[in-house]
């Protein structure tokens, strides 16, 4: 069995009188410890399927399951229990506290978690050993990522879902987020789904999920995947 499981999964939104079909018949299986990249164009689906795999949505059809458990027939707050113990999320814009220091945005993060990581630990492996007492205000954009991504991890969740998490940076500071990502995956043992428009990404994942007008138009997997120091857009 597959840790997760997309099975003719679709999302309709109705807006007055007009049915939106953002996500349809949407199926596909990602393995444990797999770094995973969706890719494709704005308006694809990817964000819509990101959300209903993070709970922050259901679907109106289908089944989605985490590790064996069928997420979306959770309930509201089952779901809250899922978003809050199982998935670490990472967004396009930072989305810190900004009158919280780097240490005390991630150690909020922890104190909502049954088995969170050390806080402090978790700032070291990210690269903001010295950082720690800054706000964010007094951080770099990457720093700020970085602070985001360390958010995500100290919850020890399940699954760690990053939607655009270099859209906001520079070709080198981005590059140096995906490449934490990867290692990130590659010690911990943590699954990570990226979504991005970038198709240059597709060379570092274990698996690739092609998704295009809201179906998966094709997934590929990668024996070999390359490293994010290599990687040039």
């Amino acid at each position: 069995m597959a840790f997760v499981e997309f099975k003719d999964v679709s999302k309709t939104y109705r807006m007055g009188e007009v049915e939106v079909h953002a996500v349809h018949d949407m199926s596909f299986e990602i393995e444990q410890g797999e770094f995973v990249a969706i890719v494709g164009p704005s308006g694809a689906g990817k964000t819509t399927l990101l959300n209903m795999l993070g709970g922050m949505d259901s679907c109106t059809s289908g089944t989605i399951k985490l590790d064996g458990d069928v997420v979306s027939a959770y309930d509201a707050k089952q779901l809250t229990m899922y978003r809050r113990y199982d998935i670490g999320f990472v967004f396009q814009f930072y989305n810190l506290v900004q009158n919280l220091t780097a240490r005390e945005n991630v150690e909020l993060a922890s104190q909502i978690c049954k088995d969170p990581l050390d806080v402090d630990q978790v700032l070291d492996d990210v690269g903001l050993a010295e950082r720690k007492g800054n706000f964010p205000g007094q951080l770099s954009g990457g720093e700020q990522q970085r602070v985001a991504i360390a958010r995500a991890l100290a919850k020890n969740p399940k699954l760690l879902l990053c939607d655009e998490p270099t859209g906001a940076l520079d070709y080198r500071t981005g590059k140096a987020i995906i490449k934490l990502l990867q290692d990130t995956c590659q010690s911990s043992g943590k699954t990570v789904i990226m979504v991005t428009h970038n198709t240059d990404f597709c060379a570092i994942a274990n698996r690739v999920i092609h998704v295009r007008e809201g179906s998966v138009a094709a997934v590929e997997l990668n024996g070999d995947p390359a490293s994010a120091e290599t990687l040039k857009w």
